[in-house]
């Protein structure tokens, strides 16, 4: 494992706005953080390649387009089956609040909704990497 904290942030599907995924990779990066920003359009199965190319620790995903139900559980399938269950999933965007509990429970490890402080994202990522040591 790598001292500095690996994260890739990602836009799954046809999004084209990306200025969120943005300002929280500046904000991982200003906080130490080692960020790969995949850009727009990726699929669930290029951002999986990336994140273990990468040895990356943890995936961040944005998604505005409504699709998070069907893109989140996918990328996290995909991870298990390529017994990288350990790369952690977060995510933001336009996500109803009915729908963070059952993303919870198919196993995104937060869901970051409009709004939120890009610090209490960083600090999140912080407690997440202590729990593990």
């Amino acid at each position: 494992m790598h001292d500095q904290i690996r994260i890739v942030v990602a836009k799954p599907g046809l999004d084209g706005h990306d200025r969120g995924a943005k300002v929280i990779a500046r904000a991982l990066r200003d906080a130490g953080m080692e960020v790969i920003y995949t850009g727009l359009h990726q699929t669930p199965e290029q951002i999986v390649n990336t994140a273990i190319q990468e040895d990356a620790g943890f995936v961040g995903l944005s998604i505005l387009s409504g699709a998070h139900m069907t893109l989140f559980p996918k990328v996290i399938e995909l991870l298990r089956d390529r017994d990288a269950a350990d790369i952690e999933v977060f995510g933001g965007g336009i996500i109803p609040d009915a729908d963070i509990a059952p993303l919870k429970t198919l196993g995104v490890a937060e869901i970051f909704t409009p709004g939120t402080p890009t610090e209490k994202v960083v600090e999140w990522v912080r407690r997440r990497v202590a729990d593990r040591v």
